[in-house]
């Protein structure tokens, strides 16, 4: 393919949903605006707007009503760090069929929401504006379902709001160990801002294909890795890098992996077996790196340390059930929230 001059590629970096330059080998990947703008919620995105650390800043989120006979009841849905609302999108469906009201935000710093340049990222930060968010909706009372970084977030809000929460479901948390205290070393915000320019839709498979997946990608696997990849490449790239930055570091610094007894409210465990996510494993010492993201029995751990908690294990999968195996997945969700 002939190289872009100076000025075109200028062009083509502008202009949200553009086509990135590639081999024939890979998915197209479409550039998306600082706000993922270009990228088809398959809900109407709705915004709140709000004051958080003297900053202006718009959550963006989904708000579906059910479809069918309602139940009264209220899901809100978590992303994890490499994934976006928008990617609940068959969980969505299949709650709001099952007679769920379903709320799906983006957290400030990620997708189609506010990243503001000197934010204090941390999980308190985000339960809280969370909280705000679904006061704002009228709502008191919801199941909490997190996924990945979401997890660690579904956790916080529990700890946080318990009475607020009717029940927490975590499915592949983060957060299930304390890579610190393991003795993976710490990585500085700039180093990881530095790594984070790096993204490409190449480096977002490679890594979720061996920690996510278990090395068998399938197509199905692709939309949020050229999500992801069409963000980190758009003209609002800088910003987009240092948020991932400062989320990375929430991500190592603040467990709660320590604070699971304290929690009070009805808890369910969602873990594929083959997960082996394990943050910072890249820059620990190979015998610290080779007893990380050991899913099976950190979901164990994370049974017998909350109270009454439910785990559900799912042979076969990894880090996203819910994309490997959306049938399985939502099936046993549904059966988990029926109890």
């Amino acid at each position: 393919m002939r190289a872009l001059t100076a000025v075109a590629a200028a062009a083509l970096l502008a202009l949200p949903g553009a086509a990135l330059a590639q081999d024939a080998a890979r998915p197209a990947v479409k550039l998306y605006g600082l706000h993922l703008e270009g990228y088809p919620y398959p809900f109407p995105l709705e915004r709140h707007a709000f004051t958080s650390q003297h900053e202006s800043v718009t959550m963006s989120f989904m708000d579906v009503a059910p479809r069918g006979p309602a139940n009264g009841r209220t899901v809100v849905l978590l992303h994890g760090k490499n994934f976006c609302a928008a990617t609940w999108k068959r969980t969505i469906e299949v709650l709001a069929g099952a007679g769920y009201r379903v709320i799906a935000p983006d957290q400030i710093g990620f997708c189609a929401s506010s990243k503001p340049e000197d934010y204090q990222y941390s999980f308190q930060q985000l339960a809280t504006n969370t909280m705000e968010l679904l006061r704002q909706r009228g709502v008191d009372k919801v199941t909490v379902v997190g996924h990945s970084m979401g997890g660690m977030l579904a956790a916080r809000f529990a700890l946080m709001f318990p009475a607020m929460t009717e029940t927490l479901v975590m499915v592949n948390p983060l957060g299930l160990e304390d890579w610190q205290a393991a003795g993976v070393p710490y990585g500085t915000i700039e180093q990881a801002y530095q790594a984070e320019l790096k993204t490409s839709y190449d480096t977002i498979r490679a890594y979720q294909n061996k920690f996510y997946y278990n090395g068998q990608w399938t197509p199905d696997y692709d939309p949020p890795v050229l999500m992801l990849a069409g963000l980190y490449a758009g003209p609002g790239k800088e910003l987009v890098a240092r948020a991932g930055a400062k989320t990375s570091d929430m991500i190592f610094t603040q467990p709660v992996v320590h604070e699971f007894p304290n929690i009070r409210v009805p808890t369910v465990l969602m873990i594929g077996q083959l997960d082996r996510t394990a943050p910072g494993a890249n820059r620990a010492p190979p015998d610290v790196a080779e007893k990380l993201g050991d899913y099976p029995a950190l979901g164990r751990k994370a049974k017998a340390a909350i109270p009454g908690a439910t785990l559900i294990e799912f042979d076969g999968l990894g880090h996203a059930p819910q994309t490997e195996d959306p049938a399985r997945f939502h099936e046993a969700l549904l059966n988990a929230l029926g109890r």
